[in-house]
Parts: C-alpha cells; structure tokens; sequence
C-alpha cells in the first residue's frame, strides 16, 4: 500500500516522497491510520523501522496550517542526537507545509531557544531536563497541546527520567492525543502507559531478528590491563571506512579518544559531559569523514542515523544486553555488512551470556594472531567461573599511566608494525584481500 492510500494528504506524501520513501514500513502502514484516527496508541518496532516518520506523517498531516497560538505537538526524546534528529525528519518531511518547529535540549544557552518559542511554534521537540526549565520559569506552557509524543520510553525509563516525563504530563491538557513509540516493552512501561495514555491502541511489529544479518559478530578476549593494546592492534590490522568505539563510562571514552589521537587517528568524541556544540562537531566531524573514529558512551548507542558505519567496537561489553542490539545497529544498516567486535574480559563473561541468549546465536571467539597475549593466551571468557581461567598474577584493573599508557605495560604492543590483515573474522567473502581466513583462529571451547 502506497503512502497515498494512508489518508495523507497530497503535500504530505510529496514530503514522504522526496526523501525516496516509496512503500510505507509495517509499523507506518499500522501507526499512521491509527495516529490520524485520533486515538492514544502505543507502538513498538526494533531501531531502524521508520518509527520516527510513523509519527510525524500523521501529524504533519493533523497540524495543517500554521497557528501562532502556542504550540500544539510536543515530541519528547531522551537525548540531545535524538531530538536534533526529529527537528531533522520534521523539516524534511514537511518541507512542503508551513509547519513551524522548535528544539528545545540542553548544553546550549536559554536565550535563542528562548526566542524561538517567541516565533509561535506548532511542534515543540525536547528533552525532559531543558522543557522542565522552560516549563518551570513559565517561559512555555502546554496549555494549547493537542499531541504529545513520548518516544524512546524505554531508553527514557532506563535513564532515568520517569519523574521528569510524569512532571511533564501533569502540565499537558487532558483532552489530548498521547503517542508512546518504544524499539522494546519492558514492564516498567506499562506505568507510564497508566498515568499518560487513556485507552490506547497497541500495535507491536515483531522483530524477525533482534540482531540483523548484515552484521558480523566477533569477541575478542582479553585482560582488562590489556584492552588498550589490543584496541590499537586491531585498528592497524584493517582498513576500516569509520568506526565507533563504545565505552561505558565517559572517563573511558576521553582516555581511549586521547590515546587514539596520540597514534594519529582523526576522532571525535560524544558523551554527557560534552556541550552540544562539542558534540555536534564530534557527530558532524564522523558524518563527513573528517574523524575516522567516533567514541561514544551509550547516549550515541540509539537512534543515530550515521550513513556507512563499517565497524562497532564495544570497548566494554555492555551491562544491559538489550544496549549491545542499540549499540551493533549503528552498523550493518540499508543493506551494508558491519562488523561489531566486542573486547570481553573473563570478569564480563555473564553479560556475553545474556547477549548471545537475546540474539539467539553464539558470537565466536577470536584470537589475534603476533598480539602478545599477558601469559601467551587470551584468557578463557567462561560463565560459569569467570575468573578460573586468567593468567595468575595478571592484573583486571584497568589503569592508565604517563600518557595513557597502562601501568605495567612494557609498551611492546605499541611498536608492532601493522600486518596489514583485517580484523574480522569467519567468513572469508567479507574482505578482498590477503589470504581468506588466514589471519584468524577461532578459539574453541569457553
């Protein structure tokens, strides 16, 4: 069914159109209808599935012309990225309406957002903390609001926003439409479903696959005081287009970006405690090619739409197996093949366990060959006794000395010469040179 058959208007479709939207996705050919019906709805469909246009079509398409009386959409959105993204897909998609948008989010001054508003906008896009600053200093009111949309609720939740989202609500009319759009449906949703949606609608687009097919899995054991090194090694060993790097923590991200730069890699860096300004030049900067690398925590790990991203590598293996699926779909998008390659050390063996049980396949283990193993061998990643089988002595503290170079390392990794045989792993069609498969062995057993 085309767009056309929606019940989209004609300026809408032409939006859809230009921006090469031909056959609607299954959560649009479901949302849009039930959206433009004017019902709550609660809807859930995996990264990637064109949620975020699910919504803003049939809104775009409710709005119709501009009023300057206050704005009648709210979009919230758990980040900076993801709301600066929606601002983007609104302007796109409605590029042939005179809808007005606004963007509200922090690490940038009140006052041009402040002004903004001043404009009498129709759709106002958020983040909790910024809107509640607004809304508290009477600067915005939602008095007018006739949609509100609360997108990424998962990502919200795990966060930590619920209070915020629940504040905001308080501050909505109540005769309004309410849009909850998630990628999961833990049960903690189902909270703020009672207090902000009234009878929804439910539609679910069931993932085929949690992880898609387009991305190779690889893990690579090694000691935590070993991480850095290997790091290092498997970045000389491939010609990779553009890579991120996650970490967990934004002290690990500043180190591992310092270190990169120290070997001449152009990279940028994205975490919470960076302005928008810096963050949008570390996303642009990788968007152009301008950084080869991009390393992030998990603020980047959802909803960032980053065109011909080869490679993910999880620095730290994710607590949350849920944030490994958010993490590897930066990669293996449109149809590319990705690779996503996690450094696991015996201590975060459990969470291995839990990613392979939500994708449902085993990821092999990888050893890289001339890399000088602390004990000659990568340690054993095992479940079941996590630290049985690391090499006696070996330190699982992670700790950087004099420019970053870790505490005990003799530094020989760091004057190995590049083999010039990329990383990867398994399957020998993925790269075109050098002998397939000749690079790796596959470790057996766990």
């Amino acid at each position: 069914m085309p767009f056309s058959q929606l019940g989209l208007y004609s300026s809408i479709v032409r939006g859809a159109q230009a921006l090469g939207y031909t056959q609607p996705t299954p959560i649009q050919a479901q949302a849009i209808p039930a959206v433009l019906s004017g019902k709550d709805l609660i809807a859930s469909a995996q990264t990637g599935t064109g949620k975020t246009a699910a919504f803003v079509l049939p809104i775009l398409n409710r709005l119709g012309p501009h009023r300057s009386t206050g704005p009648r959409v709210l979009i919230l959105e758990p980040t900076r990225e993801l709301a600066a993204q929606v601002e983007e897909s609104v302007a796109k998609l409605g590029q042939f309406t005179d809808a007005k948008t606004v963007v509200l989010h922090g690490g940038v001054n009140l006052g041009p957002q402040r002004n903004a508003l001043r404009n009498g906008p129709d759709i106002v896009i958020a983040t909790t903390g910024r809107l509640r600053e607004f809304l508290d200093s009477k600067a915005l009111r939602l008095n007018t609001l006739e949609v509100l949309v609360l997108d990424e609720v998962d990502r919200m939740l795990d966060m930590g926003f619920i209070d915020d989202v629940k504040a905001i609500v308080r501050e909505c009319p109540p005769k309004r439409q309410t849009l909850l759009f998630s990628a999961t449906l833990p049960p903690r949703l189902q909270e703020v479903a009672k207090f902000a949606l009234n009878d929804p609608q439910r539609i679910e687009i069931a993932a085929e696959k949690v992880a898609a097919d387009t991305v190779r899995h690889a893990i690579h054991p090694v000691l935590d005081s070993q991480k850095i090194d290997l790091l290092m090694e498997l970045l000389k060993r491939d010609e990779f287009k553009s890579v991120i790097v996650f970490t967990r923590t934004r002290k690990g991200a500043d180190r591992i970006a310092h270190l990169l730069r120290v070997e001449n890699h152009p990279v940028g860096v994205i975490h919470a405690e960076k302005n928008q300004t810096q963050r949008t030049a570390a996303l642009e900067g990788f968007r152009s090619g301008k950084h080869d690398i991009l390393v992030a925590t998990d603020i980047a790990a959802r909803g960032l739409d980053v065109a011909g991203v080869s490679h993910v590598i999880n620095f730290d293996v994710p607590q949350h197996a849920e944030d490994y699926v958010h993490r590897i779909g930066r990669t293996g998008r449109a149809q590319s093949t990705g690779e996503a390659l996690t450094l696991a050390t015996p201590e975060e063996a459990n969470h291995i366990v839990a990613i392979e049980k939500l994708i449902g396949q085993k990821i092999p283990l990888l050893t890289l060959d001339g890399f000088a193993y602390e004990g000659g061998q990568p340690p054993r990643v095992d479940a079941a006794n996590p630290r049985a089988n690391a090499p006696k002595g070996s330190g699982h503290k992670q700790s950087l000395g004099k420019g970053g170079q870790q505490k005990g390392d003799t530094g020989k990794n760091q004057d190995r010469k590049a083999s010039g045989r990329p990383f990867g792993g398994g399957n020998p069609n993925w790269h075109s040179k050098g002998k397939p498969g000749a690079h790796w062995r596959t470790r057996k057993g766990r």
